[in-house]
């Protein structure tokens, strides 16, 4: 059964690769056998995020700054993840951003733009650029992580939701386009307490949960690579288009 999930021989890009679910998600690849491309906006980020992963797993790793909301810019890492690696075998898109507004009339042009940048925009220009040559190559798996806010969509974050709703529309069109030979999965992520959660009001936040999401509370990092791990590897040869909730099942709005 551990060979259904061995990495060993693949090379990952992950973008948003420096912390949170992104950096989880990493380890968990490099732990079994992939070598890794860290991207994230920070350059020293990414340079401490690839040092250690390589110190701790023994697997090569790369470090390649982006923007993922820049087109030219994803096509550029894109590209150089593909020559400086050799070719990439699995792209994670995990890159996600959500700013806090007031209300709706707050929204600016600015803020909605942003969001659909980093959240679907880079994720379908990188799909389409590593996609096509992971194709040419006959084989690879890209895992988008969207979020259960696109099925449970809140007035906090709906730009956010609808963003997310995209990446799930492109990872379904995405199987289709590049199959069969890259298969395209997307993960529903539910509330995780990463470094983004440092800034919730926790005693609130136990409350939502535990009138919204059936486990009554968020999730730890480690609990996604799970999931992450099936659809990157062989276990989930006869998966794709799908989409996978890891949410601690909420079953409803979390507000």
């Amino acid at each position: 059964m551990n060979d259904m999930f061995d990495l060993a021989g693949r090379t990952a890009l992950i973008t948003g690769g420096s912390r949170g679910l992104g950096l989880a998600i990493a380890h968990a690849f490099a732990a079994a056998g992939a070598d890794i491309v860290i991207a994230s906006r920070k350059q020293a980020a990414c340079d401490e995020a690839a040092a250690d992963i390589a110190r701790a797993h023994g697997v090569s790793t790369w470090s390649m700054p982006c923007n993922v909301s820049s087109w030219d810019a994803c096509t550029e890492l894109a590209l150089k993840a593909e020559s400086e690696t050799g070719g990439i075998d699995i792209l994670v898109n995990n890159a996600g951003l959500s700013p806090l507004y007031g209300d709706l009339a707050d929204i600016s042009e600015e803020l909605y733009d942003k969001v659909f940048g980093v959240n679907s925009k880079g994720p379908f220009r990188l799909s389409v650029v590593v996609g096509s040559a992971m194709r040419s190559r006959g084989h690879g798996s890209i895992v988008n992580i969207s979020s259960i806010e696109s099925l449970f969509p809140t007035e906090r974050a709906l730009p956010y939701a609808a963003a997310k709703a995209a990446l799930n529309v492109i990872s379904q069109g995405m199987a289709v386009a590049l199959g069969p030979e890259v298969r395209v999965n997307a993960i529903l992520a539910g509330p995780f307490l990463t470094d983004i959660s440092k800034a919730w009001d926790m005693d609130a936040f136990t409350k939502i949960a535990r009138r919204s999401i059936t486990l009554q509370r968020g999730g730890q990092p480690e609990e996604i690579v799970g999931a992450a791990l099936y659809f990157a590897s062989d276990a989930s040869a006869f998966t794709t288009g799908s989409s996978l909730r890891v949410d601690g099942g909420v079953f409803g709005a979390i507000n």
